[in-house]
């Protein structure tokens, strides 16, 4: 799809000109200049100093509805007694700040409060990949050194034989186990806050004392590598908070780059609410959704997984008034037959992020949903989320585009090659991003941290371009990885696994382009001389060691050694051709 012909008089103000006057003192995304970490920042004067400060918030909100998971319904208040009675007991135990806790489980209210029961005590909260198998959930906790874990029923199963493996776990936490639990340091979680419906009628008091700064560490979020092990990104309380005004912020300059004045909050306007169809693991869904949600009152309706029909159901019940996640998403949402089939009026945005869409995308959701605005973004693990947004009309306008940078960051184009050199705009090189969102560095990983995070810059591996305008299109990925539907697939760490496999002498992993997913992994191996081994066996093998998502769509045999070129790397161009019948 072409980018559409911009009217006469658009827009009525430069992003550079929009920011400057959301940046003006005395307003609410007023901007402040700081030295962090010896590195000079632009930052949000008034967002929430920590995470204690968005939980501790959360009471103010009353008796309006907070959380909605399957019949289950939370209010603010009862959230703030659960959330306060789990970081004393977390205390009660040992916890102390700087102490890891682990959060292992499926979208439940219960992730909330461990999330911020441990956060509001000054841990460092490492949210674990639920579809991780129990040997990539061992090494989250053990390379993160986790005192506390608290798991579902489910993430407790596979991950019992490996308790014995994590030396420094003290305590484990389980929610929603039918069965009793026979384990000297296990305890069911509903034994300390009770179930989500009885958090009302938890003890009202305040969340323990403990002094946290902004510039103090909160949270792990796990990343796949290239080495084939997750690298955990450590951040700060400054950097988590940073989405709540990003994603402010960029509402309001849709309003005045079409010459109007962003509308004043009102209170009596109706509660805005958000169907969450991404993890809570991700920081899409914990940094760009949970926390935002807290922080304005407004209400998150919860799936125990996606699908198309119950979102139906849950946006028409509840009256949802925001959905999105990752394109995958959004294209069910207009393309699923039964859509006609339910109120979906309500719907006022739908936004995405995390993986490639097609420009197409935002023509047919303005077909679809006329009343709503749609938007994408784009960010990281290493960005604690949002570090551009891309809404309203800029979006139909430049719909390849995942927009300018935030107020408070900064993007640049340099040459690969060099790392160095910051290209002119409109040429194609690395995507450099630059703002107090990014995160600290790389748990336990100081020659990774030193490739990735520098002065104040996180290198991407993105390669990109930005427009005269600071309009940002992602172009390609240096590093060797795809993204399957929002979930980042490193190929080392698959073709690692194939190799493991007795019969597979070469192997390749290859993204196979899908329309809704953006892209599934396929296989190319070369098999030893004399060996034998099924494509159905092939990906068996790699389902007994990798999480669902990584297991490869579809495995070719070539029947020679894999073409490369002089230095050795693997041509996964001439790949990608065996896999030219299934792209869809």
């Amino acid at each position: 799809m072409s980018e559409a012909v911009m009217p006469p008089g658009w827009p009525a103000m430069s992003i550079a000109q929009a920011h400057a006057l959301l940046g003006s003192p005395g307003l609410p995304t007023e901007i402040a200049e700081e030295t962090i970490r010896g590195v000079q920042l632009k930052v949000w004067k008034n967002q929430p100093p920590t995470l204690r400060a968005v939980a501790e918030l959360a009471k103010t909100h009353g008796d309006k509805v907070f959380l909605v998971y399957e019949d289950e319904r939370v209010t603010f208040e009862a959230f703030h007694r659960a959330v306060a009675a789990f970081g004393r007991e977390l205390q009660a135990q040992g916890v102390a700040k700087g102490d890891r806790v682990a959060v292992i489980m499926r979208n439940v209210p219960e992730w909330a409060v461990a999330f911020y029961g441990a956060a509001a005590i000054g841990a460092i909260v490492t949210p674990l990949n639920a579809w991780w198998t129990g040997p990539e959930l061992e090494y989250g906790l053990t390379d993160s050194g986790t005192k506390v874990a608290v798991m579902d029923a489910e993430r407790y199963q596979r991950m019992v034989e490996h308790l014995p493996n994590c030396p420094d776990l003290k305590r484990v936490y389980v929610s929603r186990e039918p069965d009793e639990i026979a384990h000297p340091y296990v305890t069911k979680l509903e034994s300390v806050i009770g179930a989500p419906d009885a958090w009302a009628a938890l003890p009202d008091q305040p969340i323990p004392p403990v002094d946290i700064a902004p510039d103090d560490d909160a949270t792990i979020f796990y990343t796949s590598g290239t080495t084939g092990k997750p690298k955990g990104a450590l951040a700060t309380q400054r950097a988590v908070n940073c989405n709540i005004l990003t994603a402010g912020a960029a509402g309001a300059r849709s309003f005045l780059r079409k010459g109007e004045m962003p509308p004043a909050p009102d209170p009596e306007a109706p509660q805005r609410s958000a169907l969450l169809s991404v993890p809570f693991f991700h920081v899409t869904g914990c940094f760009a959704i949970l926390n935002p949600t807290l922080f304005s009152g407004g209400k998150l309706v919860l799936m125990f997984k996606w699908d198309p029909i119950r979102a139906f159901e849950l946006i028409e019940r509840e009256r949802v008034t925001l959905a999105g996640g990752v394109p995958t998403i959004a294209w069910q949402l207009i393309e699923h037959p039964a859509r006609a089939n339910y109120d979906l009026s309500s719907l006022e945005a739908v936004s995405y992020g995390g993986a490639p869409s097609a420009p197409e995308l935002v023509r047919r959701l303005k077909e679809t949903f006329p009343k709503s605005q749609s938007g994408q973004g784009w960010g990281m693990t290493e960005t604690c989320a949002t570090v551009t947004s891309n809404g309203a009309e800029d979006y139909e306008f430049r719909p390849g585009s995942c927009g300018p940078a935030a107020a408070v960051a900064e993007l640049q184009i340099r040459d690969p090659a060099d790392g160095v050199t910051v290209l002119a705009p409109g040429e194609v090189g690395e995507l450099w991003s630059k703002g107090p969102m990014n995160a600290r560095l790389y748990w336990n990983k100081p020659e990774a941290t030193a490739q990735t995070f520098v002065d104040g810059w996180v290198r991407t591996g993105d390669l990109a371009r930005v427009d005269e305008d600071g309009f940002c299109f992602i172009i390609d990925r240096a590093k060797d990885m795809l993204i399957r539907g929002g979930e980042n697939i490193y190929c080392v760490e698959i073709e690692n696994v194939l190799y493991d496999h007795p019969a597979v002498m070469d192997a390749a992993i290859v993204g196979i382009p899908h329309r809704i997913l953006g892209e599934e992994p396929g296989a190319v191996v070369t098999l030893k001389p004399g060996a034998e081994a099924t494509e159905a066996e092939l990906r068996a093998h790699v389902a007994e060691r990798l999480a669902a998502f990584k297991v490869p769509v579809s495995v070719k045999f070539w029947h020679e050694t894999l073409p490369r070129n002089p230095n050795g790397k693997i041509l996964k161009s001439e790949l990608k051709k065996l896999f030219e019948d299934r792209a869809t």
